[in-house]
C-alpha cells in the first residue's frame, strides 16, 4: 500500500505560482494549490501570528508540548473558548462554502476548535447529495477545503488551523470516495491486516480531500440485534472489537495523516429493548458487564493504537450522563487509560444534560457540567455560540476555572499539532486527490473486504457453487435483488457507482445464460411494521408481484431470491420490534420455494434474521450484510465458485426475539432454559439455542485441526503461554478458515463466560496445505475483575479450545496458572519419595558440568495418577520441553527416551493430577 505524500512547506514555497485563492472552473479538477503570495509563508516555516518572528509554536522543530504552551500563553480568553466548538459545515449551519467578507464578523473571527462535515455532500436524511460546485471533483473539493482553512490561518490573530473533520465508518463520507462494506461486514472478514488496510485509505482518502479527523472507528459491541445500529458494530466479542478497532485506528492514523475519532464512549450500545430515543438508550448492565463489554475495546484502541479522539455518547449508566460525568470523562479516559486527545460530544448530547436526563435545569449549567466532566469539544446541529455564550458567561463568574479551560484547550491543540495541521494546513497534492480518491488501487482492496465479509450459512448437498455452463437460465427476485442504497448510507461515500445482485449477475454472465428478473414484493408492505403484530392478508397486487417471481423461477433451472433489510428498515433511529423479514418477504420465498426448482437465499441486511424456515428448506444461503459499492460483483463470484466464502459471524442468530438477550459472550447455560420435548404431553415452552452461534460459517473445502501444543502448559499470572496447531486443507478447493482460540476459567471466585474469544486469524490454504499457527496468551487474557472489582490472574485452570466457531471445538488442553513455580524442598539432592499434589510442583536434578541426556528413567509410586512433562536447560533459568507423557494406569519403572541434548539440568513438571515418585535414574552421556 502506498504510503501518504506529506509535502513539507519549503517544498510547497519552491512550487511557486498565485493559484490560491482563485476560484477554479465549475465542476473541473484543479491541478495545483500553490501558496499565496503572503508575508506570513516563510522558508520552512508559517508566521501564524504575523508578528514577523518564529515563535515555538511556529517552530516544527519543536517539542509538540512546548508549542501547546507557547500558543497557549499568548490566547485570549475568546480565542480559547472558540476551540472548544464545532462549527457544522455548508449547509447544515455554516452558510457559506466558502469564507466571506462576514466571517470578520462572526465567531469564528476568534479561531475555531473543528468545522464538521464541510462540503461532504451530505445534508440531511432522506435529501439528495448536495449540488454544490466545491463537492466534487477531489481535486476541488480540496481546494474548497483548503480556501477555508486559509481564512483561519490569514484572518485569525494567531492563525489556528481548525480541524476538518467528517464522518467515514465505510470510506470518507464525501460525494465520491472509496465504498468499503459496512462496518458489520467488515467485522466478518475477521482480518487484521485488511481492515488496516481499510483504514489507511480512509484516512489517506479523507486528508487528499482536505480532512483531518475522521469519526470511526466504532467501539460498540453488539447486545440487542433489534437495535438500528447493529450494521456499525464489529461484532459482538469485545475481544473481537478491540482487535480489528485496534487495525482501523493505526491504518488511519498512520504517519498521522488523519486523526480516529472512535465512538460512541460508552455502554451506548446496551440498549434497553433495542430502542434508542432521543437519548438513545437506558443501559441495563451491571458494572462488572460493562468493564469486561464496552470499556475493553476503547481501553485496547487507546493503549495500542494512540487514538486521538473520542466520540461521548448521549446515554447515562446507572443515572449519571456520560457526558456529564467526571468519573468517565476524566478519571477513566484520561487517568486510566491514558487517553491524550480530545474527546467531542456526539450531536445533541450537551443539551440532553437539560431537555433529556433533566440533570441540568438550563443550558448554562449543562455546558458547565459537560465542560467540567471533561469535554473538549461540544459538537451539534446549532450555531456554535449556543455553547460558547454560556461558556463565556461561567468564566467570567469564577464558575468554571481558566486552568480546566486550558486544559480542555491543550488536548485540541494537541491533536492538531500531531496531526500538521501547523506545519502543513493545505493539502497541496490535488492531483493525488484526483489520482487516489476512489481509484482503482483502492478500490482493488473495497473488492477484497466485499468478498472477505460473505459468510456462507448453508448449503445443502453442495449445491454450491454453481457451473455457469449447466444453468441455462436463472430466476432472479426479491426487493434487494436491484437495490444500490445500502451501499450509499449516511456515513460513508455517498454518490458513487453501485453494482447489485443483479448488476453482477448480468455482467459476469452476459450471454452465457438468460437471467429473468421479477422483483416480486416491496422490502416493507403498506402497513408495516404494524403487519407483523396484525397479519392481513395479501392484497392483489402483492399476490400477482409474487406470482411472477414464481412463475419466473417455473422457467428457470435455478432461482436466487435476495431479501433482507434496508434504509428503511435498518439504520439509525431504525431499530425494530421483530427480527423476522420484513413486509411479504417470506411469502415471496415460500412461493418460490413451491415450485420445486433449487432456491439460493442471499441475504443484505444490517443486522441478523431470524430466518428459520429459510433455513429448513432452501437449498443454499448466503449471507452478505451491507457489502458495499461492489458487492454484487463479490456475490457472483461466490456464487459461481469464483471466491470460496471464508467469513465467519460475529454474531449471534437468535431463532425468535423472545430470546433476545442472546449474544456471545454469555454466562454458562444463560442461552437455554426449560425443556426439550415439544407438543402436548411435552415439557418444553420456549425454542433454545442458536439459529446460528457465533463463529459459525461454511465453506466450499474442509479444514482438519490437530497437534495442539500449549508452551509452556503451566504458568504464573505474569507469564504468557503461546497455543500453536496444525491446520489442514482436507477439500478440493483452496480456501480461508477463521481460525479461533477460546479460554474459559474452570472455576474462578466470580462467574466468568463460558467461552472467552482470545485469538483468530483468517489463513488461506491450499487444497492439501498443512499451516503451523501460533497464538499467544497473554496475562489479561485469562484476567478477571474479582469481587472487590480488581483486575486478577486467579491460579487454576483455564480450558484451552480450538475450533470453527464457538459451538465447533475441534481441539481442547489445559493451561495451568500457578501462583509462583516453587521446587520441591530438596536437602543434598533430592529425597524420595518425592510427593506432588498439584500442577505446577517440579523436581530439578542438576547435571553438574555440561552433559548430554538422552533418556532418564522414573520409578513411579502405585495410585499415581498425572500428567507430567520432561524438561532441559543449558543454563539461564529457560527451561524445554522434551518429552509429555501421562500415567494413567500402576506403573513400576519407565525409561523416557528424547533426542540426545546437552544440558546442564533436567526437570520433571507436574501438569495435572498427584502421586509421587519413588526413584530417578539418570546416566548423562559425559563429553
Amino acid at each position: 500500500m502506498k504510503k501518504p505524500t506529506i509535502l513539507c512547506l519549503a517544498a510547497l514555497l519552491a512550487a511557486g505560482g498565485p493559484c490560491a485563492g482563485q476560484t477554479p472552473e465549475p465542476g473541473q479538477p484543479v491541478r495545483r494549490y500553490d501558496l499565496p503570495k503572503n508575508s506570513i509563508y516563510r522558508k520552512g516555516w508559517i508566521d501564524f501570528n504575523k508578528n514577523g518572528k518564529k515563535d515555538i509554536y511556529e517552530d516544527p522543530a519543536a517539542r509538540v508540548e512546548d508549542r501547546i504552551e507557547d500558543l497557549l500563553s499568548q490566547m485570549t480568553d475568546e480565542e480559547k473558548t472558540c476551540q472548544l466548538v464545532t462549527l457544522y459545515g455548508f449547509r447544515r449551519v455554516l452558510r457559506d462554502a466558502l469564507p466571506t467578507p462576514e466571517w470578520d464578523t462572526k465567531l469564528w473571527k476568534d479561531g475555531i476548535g473543528a468545522i464538521d462535515e464541510h462540503l461532504n455532500g451530505f445534508l440531511q436524511w432522506g435529501k439528495p447529495v448536495c449540488d454544490d460546485p466545491n463537492v466534487w471533483p477531489a481535486s476541488r473539493h480540496a481546494w474548497a477545503i483548503n480556501e477555508v482553512q486559509r481564512f483561519f490561518v490569514e484572518r485569525t490573530r494567531l492563525g489556528i488551523p481548525a480541524d476538518m473533520t467528517n464522518e467515514g465508518i465505510r470510506g470518507v463520507e464525501a460525494y465520491r470516495a472509496t465504498n468499503f462494506p459496512c462496518q458489520l461486514g467488515l467485522g466478518h472478514t475477521w482480518n487484521r491486516e485488511l481492515i488496516r488496510q481499510v483504514g489507511y485509505i480512509t484516512g489517506r482518502e479523507a486528508r487528499l480531500l482536505g480532512y483531518t479527523n475522521v469519526y470511526a472507528p466504532i467501539l460498540d459491541v453488539g447486545r440487542d440485534q433489534r437495535w438500528g445500529r447493529y450494521e456499525e458494530v464489529y461484532g459482538e466479542s469485545p475481544y473481537l472489537v478491540a482487535e480489528l478497532g485496534v487495525e482501523m485506528a493505526r491504518g488511519m492514523q498512520t504517519d498521522c495523516q488523519i486523526a480516529a475519532t472512535a465512538k460512541h464512549f460508552v455502554a451506548y450500545s446496551n440498549n434497553k429493548g433495542g430502542r434508542e430515543g432521543m437519548s438513545r438508550v437506558d443501559p441495563q448492565i451491571a458494572p462488572r458487564e460493562v468493564e469486561n463489554i464496552h470499556v475493553y475495546p476503547f481501553a485496547e484502541v487507546i493503549g495500542r493504537a494512540g487514538l486521538l479522539g473520542v466520540m461521548c455518547s448521549y446515554n447515562d449508566y446507572d443515572g449519571i450522563p456520560i457526558e456529564g460525568s467526571r468519573y468517565w470523562l476524566t478519571q477513566r479516559l484520561r487517568k486510566e487509560m491514558g487517553f491524550r486527545g480530545y474527546v467531542v460530544s456526539d450531536s445533541g448530547s450537551v443539551e440532553y444534560l437539560h431537555t433529556k436526563h433533566r440533570t441540568a435545569p438550563d443550558m448554562k449549567e449543562a455546558v458547565r457540567q459537560s465542560f467540567e466532566a471533561g469535554l473538549n469539544v461540544r459538537c451539534t446541529f446549532s450555531a456554535p455560540e449556543t455553547y460558547v455564550t454560556p461558556l463565556r458567561e461561567l468564566l467570567r463568574e469564577g464558575a468554571v476555572s481558566r486552568e480546566t479551560l486550558d486544559d480542555r484547550v491543550r488536548d485540541v491543540l494537541r491533536v492538531k499539532f500531531t496531526v500538521g495541521l501547523f506545519d502543513r494546513p493545505y493539502q497541496t497534492d490535488l492531483e493525488a486527490a484526483d489520482r487516489e480518491v476512489d481509484g482503482p488501487e483502492h478500490r482493488k482492496v473495497a473488492l477484497q473486504a466485499s468478498r472477505e465479509s460473505l459468510v456462507l450459512l448453508k448449503n445443502r448437498d453442495g449445491i454450491l457453487p454453481l457451473d455457469a455452463s449447466q444453468v441455462k437460465r436463472i430466476a432472479v427476485c426479491g426487493p434487494n435483488a436491484d437495490e444500490r442504497s445500502y451501499a450509499l448510507l449516511h456515513y460513508g461515500p455517498l454518490a458513487v457507482e453501485v453494482t447489485s445482485v443483479l448488476d453482477g449477475l448480468k455482467r459476469n454472465l452476459g450471454g452465457r445464460c438468460e437471467i429473468l428478473y421479477e422483483k416480486g414484493c416491496e422490502l416493507v408492505d403498506a402497513n408495516w411494521p404494524q403487519s407483523e403484530i396484525l397479519h392481513e392478508e395479501l392484497t392483489d397486487s402483492e399476490r400477482a408481484g409474487i406470482e411472477r417471481a414464481a412463475e419466473a423461477a417455473r422457467r428457470s433451472d435455478v432461482a436466487i431470491v435476495v431479501l433482507g433489510g434496508g434504509t428503511r428498515t435498518c439504520g439509525e433511529n431504525r431499530s425494530r420490534s421483530s427480527l423476522e423479514l420484513p413486509g411479504r418477504q417470506e411469502e415471496l420465498l415460500r412461493a418460490v420455494y413451491a415450485t420445486g426448482k433449487p432456491v439460493i437465499l442471499v441475504m443484505i441486511n444490517g443486522r441478523p434474521n431470524s430466518i428459520n424456515w429459510a433455513d429448513a428448506h432452501v437449498d443454499a444461503i448466503l449471507e452478505a450484510w451491507y457489502p458495499g459499492a461492489q458487492g454484487g460483483q463479490a456475490v457472483y463470484e461466490v456464487l459461481f465458485g469464483e471466491y470460496n466464502p471464508g467469513g465467519k459471524l460475529t454474531v449471534t442468530f437468535p431463532k425468535h426475539v423472545g430470546q433476545i438477550p442472546f449474544n456471545f459472550p454469555s454466562k454458562p447455560a444463560a442461552n437455554l432454559d426449560g425443556g426439550v420435548k415439544p407438543g402436548p404431553s411435552g415439557d418444553q415452552s420456549r425454542v433454545n439455542g442458536a439459529l446460528y452461534e457465533f463463529g459459525y460459517g461454511l465453506s466450499y473445502t474442509t479444514f482438519e485441526y490437530s497437534n495442539l501444543q500449549i508452551e509452556p502448559a503451566v504458568v504464573t499470572p505474569h507469564e504468557p503461554a503461546e497455543v500453536s496447531f496444525d491446520v489442514t486443507n482436507t477439500g478440493k478447493m483452496a480456501g480461508d478458515e477463521v481460525v479461533q482460540l477460546y479460554t474459559r476459567d474452570v472455576v474462578s471466585s466470580v462467574t466468568t463466560y463460558e467461552k472467552n474469544l482470545r485469538g483468530f486469524d483468517r489463513i488461506h490454504l491450499k487444497p492439501g496445505e498443512t499451516r503451523r499457527v501460533t497464538m499467544t496468551l497473554r496475562p489479561k487474557d485469562l484476567s478477571l475483575l474479582d469481587r472487590d472489582m480488581h483486575r486478577v490472574v486467579e491460579p487454576g485452570d483455564f480450558d484451552i479450545m480450538v475450533g470453527a466457531s464457538s459451538g465447533d471445538i475441534r481441539l481442547k488442553s489445559t493451561l495451568t496458572v500457578v501462583a509462583t513455580k516453587a521446587p520441591a524442598k530438596e536437602q543434598n539432592g533430592p529425597r524420595y519419595p518425592w510427593r506432588f499434589k498439584a500442577a505446577g510442583e517440579y523436581l530439578t536434578l542438576p547435571l553438574g558440568e555440561a552433559a548430554r541426556v538422552r533418556e532418564i528413567g522414573i520409578g513411579w509410586m502405585n495410585g499415581t495418577r498425572c500428567r507430567f512433562e520432561i524438561q532441559l536447560t543449558s543454563g539461564g533459568g529457560q527451561f524445554l520441553t522434551v518429552h509429555r507423557g501421562e500415567v494413567d494406569a500402576d506403573l513400576n519403572f519407565v525409561n523416557y527416551t528424547f533426542p540426545l541434548t546437552n544440558a546442564s539440568d533436567i526437570r520433571i513438571l507436574i501438569t495435572g493430577g498427584s502421586g509421587a515418585v519413588e526413584s530417578i535414574n539418570l546416566t548423562p552421556v559425559k563429553k
